[in-house]
């Protein structure tokens, strides 16, 4: 625990993630914000933008973009920059899984960092 985490202003950065293909992104900030849910739907689509934990994205990688043939970009997002949080919901009934959704388009400054992700995303 750092040194600072017992006074009043420390307040730990949360991070969620989400995949985008480098066109969305691209456009994005063109524009100031990032509008695609997920993979062929965008926020008016689907009514939120999906996203994930540190643990998730990995498994949402392999399983809903396995046969995209370019890189994907994995948007790190500061929840602390967001102007509302992300709703927690169950994404996988059958398992109780939870995922963070957001309810409005996601700014580009509450995006701390893009890593590029290059194909094969199955693996």
């Amino acid at each position: 625990m750092p040194p600072f985490a017992g006074h009043a202003a420390y307040a730990p950065r949360m991070t969620i993630y989400h995949l985008a293909e480098p066109e969305h992104w691209g456009q994005a900030q063109r524009t100031g914000s990032y509008t695609q849910s997920t993979r062929g739907r965008t926020l008016a689509d689907e009514g939120f933008i999906h996203c994930s934990s540190a643990e998730q994205w990995p498994v949402v990688r392999r399983s809903f973009y396995r046969d995209v043939t370019g890189p994907l970009l994995l948007l790190e997002i500061d929840e602390s920059r967001l102007p509302e949080p992300p709703v927690v919901e169950v994404g996988n009934p059958a398992t109780g899984e939870t995922f963070p959704h957001l309810y409005r388009a996601l700014p580009v400054d509450a995006v701390a960092g893009v890593t590029e992700l290059p194909a094969p995303h199955g693996g």
